[in-house]
């Protein structure tokens, strides 16, 4: 089963850089996304469910992730979620998600854009948008 989701959680784990062979980067975590409830009774808020995903990020999406992520960052996931099933001396199920975009929460703090060279290359290269089209400067 594959389908696409957007999850807001902490970066649970140091992200895992590494380059394949072929030269693909990957950039690996687990995520947790935490729901909070208010309790009336005791008059404050609480954790209650937990879920856990793997995230996985690839080529340029990889190399920023590696650069801006540390363990404990807030964080907003989007991508292909994966539910495998896997067996060995147990069974169990992990809940993956090949990200398509990565970005810190800011409803926790502030955050600096800085573009990578790569995609300064990319969009110098790009043709200019017609004067007419929305993304167009008057």
């Amino acid at each position: 089963m594959t389908e696409s989701v957007a999850v807001r959680g902490v970066v649970a784990t140091e992200p895992r850089h590494l380059v394949t062979r072929e030269g693909v980067a990957i950039t690996s975590f687990r995520l947790v996304s935490t729901r909070r409830r208010f309790n009336r009774e005791a008059e404050r808020w609480e954790d209650a469910d937990r879920s856990w995903y793997t995230v996985s990020a690839f080529r340029r999406l990889a190399m920023s992730a590696a650069e801006s992520l540390a363990k404990g960052d807030p964080v907003l996931v989007s991508g292909r979620l994966a539910i495998r099933e896997w067996t060995g001396e147990q069974r169990g199920v992990t809940a993956e998600i090949e990200a398509e975009g990565i970005g810190h929460d800011l409803s926790w703090g502030n955050s600096v854009f800085t573009r990578s060279q790569r995609a300064e290359a990319a969009s110098e290269t790009a043709p200019e948008p017609p004067h007419d089209s929305p993304g167009a400067s008057p």
